[in-house]
């Protein structure tokens, strides 16, 4: 139960706010979703005035604040087709430009595209106090045992990477059944990310290369039923559309190399 609202205009502030455990604070960012909602009297702790809802690129770098919404961020140039996509996937428009990156973390299932697509491109998060990172890779799996910090300030991750996106749906306006996301770095390393499944999509190959990637998606998903899908229904979709991945970031890389 709400009982307080707080606005904060500085980080001291927000922190100091929502370390003081007399007050049950938690932090709003954006307010489609509020974690840890109880039905104790709970501050809310808005976060919308400290200068979190910009980004840009530095050093090939993407750093986006976390209240940055979904919907700046698939219209910005620091998202390509591939994250675009799984962008506009992930829900309406109405929602998209409500609903901010910190907060879809917060509370995404294994079947979000966005999450799927950040996964990939290894995302690291920026919690507060202290400035301390985080891979998404990592936090998912604890998030709603362990947190790293007070709330999330940040993400960030390398701009120059190719990213592909894949996904197969009942319908073209539902949620994924499987959904695949494989980025690669200019170095070679191949990152596959797979969702549609349990509560929050999953690393299924990180290496210096591609080779194995068919491979990886199958053994990923070879105890995912449920009741969208059977284990091998989505294993063996997620080798045809990772395949799909990589397939489009070799001819993206061919072509860019011609022009």
């Amino acid at each position: 139960m709400i009982t307080t609202y707080r606005r904060p205009k500085t980080f001291d502030k927000a922190v100091k706010l929502l370390s003081d455990k007399s007050l049950n604070a938690v932090a709003l960012a954006g307010g489609t979703f509020i974690k840890n909602f109880s039905e104790k009297p709970v501050t809310v702790v808005d976060l919308q005035d400290l200068g979190l809802d910009v980004f840009e690129v530095v050093n090939q770098e993407v750093e986006a604040g976390s209240m940055v919404t979904m919907q700046q961020l698939c219209e910005s140039d620091v998202a390509n087709n591939a994250l675009s996509r799984a962008i506009m996937l992930e829900a309406g428009k109405n929602v998209r430009n409500t609903m901010v990156l910190a907060e879809h973390l917060a509370s995404c299932d294994g079947r979000s595209p966005l999450t799927t697509a950040l996964l990939a491109l290894d995302v690291s998060m920026t919690w507060q106090p202290g400035n301390i990172r985080v891979q998404l890779g990592d936090h998912l799996p604890v998030r709603n045992h362990e947190s790293p910090g007070l709330f999330v300030s940040g993400l960030s991750w390398k701009h120059d990477i190719w990213l592909a996106f894949e996904y197969v749906a009942r319908s073209p306006l539902d949620r994924p059944i499987v959904c695949v996301a494989l980025a690669q770095w200019p170095s070679g390393r191949t990152r596959l990310a797979l969702g549609g499944y349990g509560d929050a999509p999953i690393i299924a190959f990180d290496g210096p290369e591609p080779a194995g990637i068919e491979y990886a998606a199958k053994d990923a998903f070879y105890d995912a039923d449920d009741e969208w899908a059977s284990a091998e229904y989505r294993q063996d979709v997620a080798v045809t559309l990772a395949r799909r991945c990589l397939d489009y970031i070799q001819v993206s890389q061919t072509s860019e190399g011609e022009v």
